[in-house]
């Protein structure tokens, strides 16, 4: 069976950079993308990034452009999230997700990203 396990979140003062790491164990049969999403105390889970299975055609939330980039070097390796300039609010706790054929039906636990003024 499929697990994904996110590793590399932590506590930086605004300004600073981490990057989160998604691995998958178990295979990647019928994976056709992955994906970043992010929920934040009180809100909903928010769309981050995504990239395709084989590391095209990455995408980005408008929130994230310029300052986060996710990244694949082919479908086999780990899913990476390296984030820049990092603001307050981009403090959440940060989920790497697999879509299958239709949707998005595999999540990983989540890794905690907290940013200080």
């Amino acid at each position: 069976q499929v697990q994904l396990v996110e590793s590399g979140g932590g506590s930086v003062q605004a300004g600073g950079s981490l990057r989160l790491s998604c691995a998958a164990s178990g295979g990647t049969t019928g994976t056709r993308a992955m994906a970043w999403f992010r929920q934040a105390p009180g809100k909903e889970r928010e769309f981050v990034a995504s990239i395709m299975y084989d590391g095209r055609y990455p995408s980005y939330a408008d929130s994230v452009k310029g300052r986060f980039t996710i990244s694949r070097d082919n479908a086999k390796n780990p899913v990476y999230l390296q984030m820049n300039s990092l603001k307050p609010e981009d403090t959440a706790i940060y989920y790497c997700a697999r879509r299958g054929l239709h949707n998005y039906d595999l999540w990983g636990q989540g890794t905690q990203v907290t940013v200080s003024s």
